[in-house]
């Protein structure tokens, strides 16, 4: 019997991977993508006597930039053909998740829709009609818990429907302006062998003019994008999008502004709010955080608080660590003296190993042990993702994107704590 692929796809921190570990019990195994240095892990389960492997591949929020989970997500969905994606997504947030939903849409057509942490999102008075959703989106849609193995039985049937062609999923692409989807049909003929949806997203691609992606969408398909018949094309379409002022820059966030529009039409169709004032203030929030005026003073207070808490509340056990080494090493020191050991063997074990290693226990442990938490609940309170927002812009200056953040400021704390220590 053949044994199907099942992809796991989804933003951080949604349930994703616990979902994942419910399906497939012990059964994983840890690796490695080709040249990568991301986890992944892959499992299998059976249902029905039909065979499934399971594949976590990494949380992302988007597919189109060029940051090292979203390549491999990315990579997998398109050119590993599963039978099936399941793409996990937060109840109390959907119109933020849709973002990903919609532009694997774009990729591959089998997809379920699974709406996990129901659980949190009743507490918060939100209910979801996921009849409407799925005649909406055009794909089976599952509510899950994801602690709850029962929740899950309905998504292991619909895996199955699908894997085996009971369900046809028959996604609703999001339709852009008239003249990028006449350029998208403009060039989408000159490679019928790439099949639908996935020559739109190449076709969009070109026009982007992103020639990483390109190179490998042509060494994984093994087709020529260079032709000078499809140059042609691309000429053309460019000529029509100047003059509606789009270009290679900008067309990305022309795409995902429509993609926002039609999630915040969706969410508005199948979301109810019990909690009346709970929707507001979520609006209310965002209009503040991500605001060109207050956005970046708010962002800036409040990573100079979480840099004092750290540097500060980290300054005390690092010095109380410290000294615990010192006074080990003393004691250590006395031990090898009474063992009459060779000065060159001390001096290697005590003055290199002990002192080197004690070192950076000293100084990264503490700084690392306050940091991540509170990240993790400015995280869990959604301000991480509007931090990423406010600095996206700059961090694409940089040929990279705003999620690096987190990487910059612990970067920057173990600096201060490095100098300090030398100091």
């Amino acid at each position: 019997m053949k044994n199907y692929k099942i992809a796991f796809a989804g933003n951080p921190n949604v349930g994703k991977s616990t979902i994942f570990n419910s399906l497939t019990g012990m059964n994983q195994h840890t690796g490695n993508w080709t040249g990568k240095t991301v986890g992944n892990c892959y499992g299998k389960f059976t249902y029905k006597s039909a065979d499934f492997t399971a594949i976590d591949i990494p949380g992302t929020y988007s597919l189109m930039s060029n940051s090292e989970e979203e390549e491999i997500a990315r990579n997998y969905i398109c050119f590993e053909n599963p039978d099936a994606i399941v793409i996990v997504v937060d109840g109390t947030s959907i119109e933020r998740n849709l973002n990903l939903v919609f532009q694997i849409m774009e990729i591959n057509p089998n997809i379920i829709l699974c709406v996990n942490l129901l659980d949190e999102a009743k507490k918060k008075g939100i209910k979801i009609d996921f009849k409407k959703l799925s005649s909406i989106l055009g794909i089976p849609v599952v509510g899950t818990i994801a602690k709850k193995k029962k929740t899950l039985i309905n998504l292991k049937y619909i895996i199955y429907d699908v894997c085996l062609k009971k369900i046809v999923p028959t996604p609703h692409i999001v339709k852009y302006l008239p003249i990028i989807e006449d350029s998208i049909s403009l060039l989408s003929c000159e490679y019928p062998t790439i099949p639908y949806p996935l020559n739109r997203w190449v076709s969009l691609k070109l026009l982007s003019n992103d020639k990483k992606i390109i190179k490998t969408i042509s060494n994984k398909l093994n087709i020529d994008l260079s032709t000078s018949s499809i140059n042609s094309k691309i000429d053309e379409c460019n000529c029509l999008l100047k003059r509606n002022d789009i270009n290679s820059s900008n067309l990305e966030e022309t795409i995902i502004s429509f993609i926002m529009k039609k999630a915040e039409y969706i969410c508005q169709e199948v979301c109810t709010y019990t909690k009346k004032d709970y929707l507001s203030k979520t609006i209310k929030i965002d209009k503040i955080l991500t605001s060109k005026k207050f956005g970046i003073p708010i962002m800036l207070l409040f990573l100079c608080i979480l840099f004092w808490i750290t540097i500060v509340g980290a300054n005390y056990p690092s010095q109380l660590l410290s000294d615990l080494f010192g006074n080990l090493k003393y004691h250590i020191l006395n031990l090898f003296s009474t063992i009459h050991s060779p000065e060159w063997l001390t001096s290697i074990l005590v003055d290199g190993v002990y002192q080197t290693v004690t070192w950076i226990i000293s100084v990264m442990l503490p700084p690392m042990a306050i940091f991540f938490p509170l990240f993790t609940i400015l995280e869990d309170l959604g301000f991480l993702p509007r931090i990423a927002f406010n600095l996206d812009r700059c961090f694409k200056c940089a040929c990279t994107s705003g999620k690096q953040a987190l990487t910059m400021c612990m970067g920057v704390t173990k600096w201060y704590f490095t100098i300090s220590f030398c100091d």
